[in-house]
């Protein structure tokens, strides 16, 4: 699988789970960074905005992931395929009208 074919819309990934995974990772990182720092004396200084931006990131990718988890996405996108279930059906009572027409008069 190419990079390019990462960011279309039908592949095996979940983008959102990928980028939550890596902000998440980013926050663990520097947690742990702030508790050595702070066990060694120093103080290590994290601007809130950016730790809170981080926050959002992981609950908003996780958290539209979780939906589409449990809302059943449809990836094989068979409403828009040519022919649907409703089309088929459409089609048999097409050919028994046809018969009807044929064997009745």
């Amino acid at each position: 699988m190419s990079w390019k074919e990462i960011f279309k819309d039908g592949n095996d990934y979940n983008e959102k789970s990928i980028i939550g995974f890596l902000a998440f990772i980013v926050m663990v990182i520097v947690m742990i960074a702030d508790v050595v720092t702070g066990m060694s004396g120093a103080d290590l200084v994290i601007n809130d905005s950016i730790y809170n931006s981080f926050v959002m990131v992981v609950l908003g990718c996780f958290g539209i992931a979780g939906i589409e988890k449990f809302a059943g996405r449809n990836n094989d996108n068979t409403t828009n395929t040519k022919h649907n279930h409703y089309d088929h059906h459409n089609d048999e009572c097409e050919e028994e009208d046809r018969y009807d027409r044929r064997n009745n008069g």
